[in-house]
């Protein structure tokens, strides 16, 4: 039996036949809480075989769908994926064994240990930016814990979603994993069922929509949302690194990167400097002029016009308020195209300022006092990534001690996304739950108590209550 692949129009005929699916799932969920861990293994290796297999196909779907270069879909999308996998691989087997605890006071007599069970059915809707990575790194995290499937990939990078249903159709069987394409009314009943856990990738808007449908089940969630993640440059900053770091992490996949640095502080006394090589490094990298950044074969495009007229109108109020455009400023609406750009002296009014600008637009703002960046910051939503640059520890560690943020990265960007040790995920407005190895494992576990008596010392307890209970009593609540 192949994996479930949906694109219908009839609602009553979706709804039915997601249902089907979803409920084909069941019994296979409570098999699966028996499944060894060369089970899941073996499964993990079969979706990293098929990945690998698709690879070419991926990249030309991508470039597609967004003219994303073939080396950003190595290292982007089917790299983390590898990455991922090979990390279950080695470790799913420690992570299901039982972690044992130490007894407290009250609990003599009894050994006890945390169990990891499987959610069960699990929904994974995914964006548009990584379609591949954001949607699979997950699965092998459900994978691994032991659950069932069903992918949701964004519709609005269609061959992208092509391929990737060949390769859940190739790899897995309808009761594991299901994928289903379409557009909200695909998204929309696959949330009205009573899933076990739900993970959503994508906007803080659209999170709260998947939040409240989880709620009507008191289903649990893991949300990997966004924000504006701020960057700061101080005066002691090695101002070479930071520019070409920074353009890096911030132009990867055209700006469409949720942990992308959003836009910059950088202390007044070293802003020409680092607009300077920041100018430099964006031309060296991409070409000198607006067209031959949009011929780059290492610039990715906007995913589709309406996001490309939405960058576009970012800037126009940016620049209509005063705002000086530094570099680039280029855009090309039916092309899907805006240029990397650098832009300064920003009203606080202008709209960049306060959304999300998910695109090739980098802000850069000067500034005096390193309090009133961290005040600044704190006055908005809390930001799923936050990046320091410096060689001052003083400053350093009074921006990690006096903000939050999901991640961050000290004389870096974007590259704890990429450890596999450590937990991804946001902080309120930016995300709620951790991704990623270890992590990945318990999202998508129940992580069930449990005490095994040895000998029953809480007999002493039983009523009916002497004049020896009395006393004792008294003496646990002092010693415990």
């Amino acid at each position: 039996m192949t994996a479930a692949v949906l694109n219908l129009p009839e609602t009553n005929t979706l709804d039915a036949e997601v249902r089907r699916v979803f409920e084909k799932q069941f019994d296979t969920a409570i098999r699966l809480r028996r499944s060894t861990a060369e089970e899941r293994i073996a499964k993990i290796k079969k979706l990293k075989a098929a990945v690998l297999a698709h690879s070419t196909a991926l990249q030309e779907a991508m470039y597609k769908d967004f003219k994303k270069p073939a080396v950003e879909v190595d290292l982007t999308e089917i790299l983390p994926v590898v990455a991922e996998a090979n990390d279950a691989i080695r470790k799913t087997k420690k992570w299901m064994k039982p972690s044992g605890v130490w007894p407290t006071m009250m609990m003599g007599g009894t050994k006890a240990y945390v169990q990891y069970e499987p959610r069960g059915r699990c929904l994974i809707v995914a964006p548009w930016n990584y379609p591949v990575n954001l949607c699979f790194v997950p699965l092998v995290s459900a994978i691994a814990a032991g659950n069932t499937a069903i992918l949701k990939p964004s519709e609005m990078t269609p061959h992208t979603s092509a391929v990737m249903v060949k390769i859940v159709k190739e790899t897995f069987t309808e009761d594991e994993v299901a994928i289903f394409e379409g557009d909200v009314a695909v998204s929309t009943a696959l949330l009205a069922l009573p899933f076990d856990h739900i993970f959503f990738t994508g906007s803080p808007a659209v999170g709260k929509v998947v939040m409240a449908a989880a709620a009507k089940h008191l289903t649990s969630v893991t949300l990997e949302l966004g924000g504006k993640s701020p960057t700061i440059v101080d005066e002691t900053a090695d101002l070479d690194l930071a520019a070409k770091n920074i353009l890096w992490g911030k132009f990867t996949n055209c700006g469409q990167t949720c942990v992308a640095p959003d836009h910059i502080f950088v202390h007044e006394s070293v802003k020409a400097a680092f607009i300077e090589k920041a100018t430099a490094v964006l031309k060296s990298s991409y070409g000198d002029s607006d067209a031959a950044q949009a011929r780059s074969d290492s610039l990715t495009h906007v995913v589709n016009q309406r996001h490309t007229q939405r960058v576009a109108g970012l800037l126009e109020d940016a620049k209509s308020r005063g705002a000086k455009v530094l570099s680039g400023g280029g855009v090309n609406v039916a092309d899907q195209w805006v240029a990397p750009t650098l832009i300064t002296d920003i009203p606080a009014e202008a709209k960049i300022m306060s959304e999300e600008i998910f695109g090739p637009l980098l802000p850069i703002i000067g500034y005096t006092s390193l309090q009133k960046v961290i005040d600044e910051i704190n006055a908005n939503p809390k930001p799923l990534a936050l990046y320091v640059w410096s060689r001052n520890e003083a400053n350093i560690q009074k921006v990690m001690k006096e903000t939050t943020a999901g991640g961050s990265c000290i004389n870096h960007t974007v590259v704890h996304y990429l450890h596999g040790n450590l937990p991804f995920g946001g902080v309120n407005n930016s995300g709620i739950g951790s991704a990623h190895g270890l992590y990945g494992f318990k999202a998508f576990s129940h992580e069930r108590a449990v005490v095994r008596t040895q000998f029953m010392m809480a007999r002493m307890f039983f009523p009916p209550y002497s004049g020896f209970m009395k006393k004792v009593v008294p003496w646990l609540m002092k010693l415990v």
